[in-house]
């Protein structure tokens, strides 16, 4: 069997993957005739010509006119390049000189105090570091988060995105949604929010948590966001919030959200991230919730990992809960629940890579998504894909660009058993030669052993 790190692939013309084993829910339709293994992939010849997916057959088909080579893959998964569906990127990147201390409320007060060093130059530099993290992984795609709160940072968090978008154009797309409290919108400070996102072509975002409410109505939270809906209606733009990032049952305005877009008429897309207080309410108020989201046709993300590093913390105590929303549940109704990798190496979340394919590996641990194995994958590729309006993006079908993650695993099984360091990424036909960008590059040795927070922490 040749290694798979011997695997070459042509700068140039055509050519063909054969047998490349395929998850089933990267094609957009069954193949006539395909056989599907029990992990529910099908074993495939996929033809490339230039950028192009020029065909995808069922294996062992005939070569085609042009093609030059011909890469036996010997059953090996391939899937397509991932999508990122929430990320904090300007945020990111700033261990060791912050020191998370594992709580949410912790991780809003070292990222004030760490915004007193941000500069163009400094966000610019962090922010493209993770891009070019999750670009080797083999993703595609990342929506990141904003912060746009400080008056002082928002501006320069904003241009960095957009040189940073012009940047990588081609190569990752990059949506922004622009984040603050939905009290914003109880003056002026929201609707500036809404006009920059509008100008930035962006997605109107938010948070729910910290929201008092007073009186059985819950009045303050509807206007809130009426204001917040009219504000994204007005300019025609999607909306993306944080929600019910709490284990506080009677801090839960997950319902409040569905109705807010029932009442308003709001007719673009909103999408509702974390929600892991819902798999804390009783199962009769999670199915009136859950019907009241397929009415709304709110879609749901996910962030397995920085959700179970954070919920349920107590000095001393082991957690009782996983921390994470209501997945099986949501998916068994027809909502679409989407994951994301969330903060990376931030005041929140001192881990992670910007690797979905680790994301993905998680969620099936942590949501026990075995049985099929495959819906986890979908997750990260055409769940999102119909959700951030890329549709040439997590599929493997004829007519998309080519864009795969070849992988030296024949099965998901091996894929989820190994860390998959040696997988191959192809970009537009072509094989990714890009390294990862080393942590040097953002705290040289001498900086990081002088850290104060460094010292204090290891």
């Amino acid at each position: 069997m040749t290694r798979h790190a011997d695997i070459a692939i042509p700068s140039s013309g055509a050519y063909v993957l054969r047998r490349a084993r395929v998850p089933g829910c990267f094609l957009r339709q069954p193949l006539v005739g395909q056989q599907v293994d029990p992990e529910g992939s099908v074993l495939l010849d996929i033809h490339v010509e230039g950028e192009k997916i020029a065909g995808v057959r069922l294996a062992g088909s005939k070569p085609g006119d042009g093609v030059q080579t011909e890469i036996d893959l010997q059953g090996r998964q391939v899937w397509a390049t991932l999508i990122d569906m929430h990320a904090h990127l300007d945020k990111g990147q700033v261990v060791p000189r912050v020191a998370p201390d594992g709580s949410l409320s912790g991780g809003i007060t070292l990222t004030a105090a760490d915004q007193s060093r941000w500069t163009l130059q400094d966000v610019r530099q962090r922010m493209e570091f993770g891009i070019r993290c999750a670009y080797v992984h083999g993703v595609s795609v990342i929506r990141t988060h904003i912060d746009s709160v400080d008056p002082r940072t928002t501006p320069m968090s904003w241009e960095a995105f957009s040189e940073l978008r012009t940047a990588w154009a081609g190569k990752m797309a990059l949506q922004a949604v622009g984040i603050t409290p939905l009290t914003a919108f109880l003056d002026h400070s929201g609707v500036e929010l809404a006009d920059r996102v509008a100008a930035a072509k962006g997605i109107l975002g938010g948070w729910t948590d910290g929201i008092a409410q007073h009186g059985p109505d819950r009045a303050d939270l509807d206007g809130l966001l009426d204001r917040f809906f009219s504000a994204a209606g007005d300019r025609g733009l999607d909306v993306d919030l944080h929600v019910d990032q709490s284990d506080d049952v009677d801090a839960f305005t997950l319902p409040d959200v569905a109705r807010a877009v029932l009442r308003t008429g709001f007719d673009g897309r909103v999408v509702v991230d974390h929600c892991v207080n819902l798999a804390l309410q009783p199962a009769s108020v999670i199915e009136r919730t859950i019907d009241l989201c397929l009415q709304a046709k709110l879609a749901f993300v996910t962030l397995p990992t920085p959700m179970m590093y954070l919920q349920d913390r107590h000095v001393g105590r082991t957690p009782r809960w996983r921390g994470v929303t209501v997945a099986h549940e949501l998916m068994a109704a027809g909502v679409p629940v989407a994951i994301g990798g969330d903060n990376c190496r931030d005041a929140w979340f001192p881990f992670g890579d910007h690797d979905m394919v680790d994301t993905v590996k998680q969620s099936v641990r942590v949501f026990q998504l075995d049985n099929p194995i495959a819906q986890a994958v979908a997750m990260a590729g055409p769940i999102p894909s119909a959700i951030v309006e890329q549709p040439d993006i997590g599929w493997i079908d004829e007519g998309s660009t080519a864009r795969f993650i070849l992988f030296g695993a024949r099965t998901l099984n091996e894929l989820m058993c190994r860390p998959q360091a040696d997988r191959i990424v192809i970009d537009r036909g072509q094989r990714i030669t890009d390294a990862l960008p080393d942590y040097e590059e953002l705290t040289p040795t001498a900086t990081l052993l002088a850290s104060s927070a460094f010292r204090a922490r290891f």
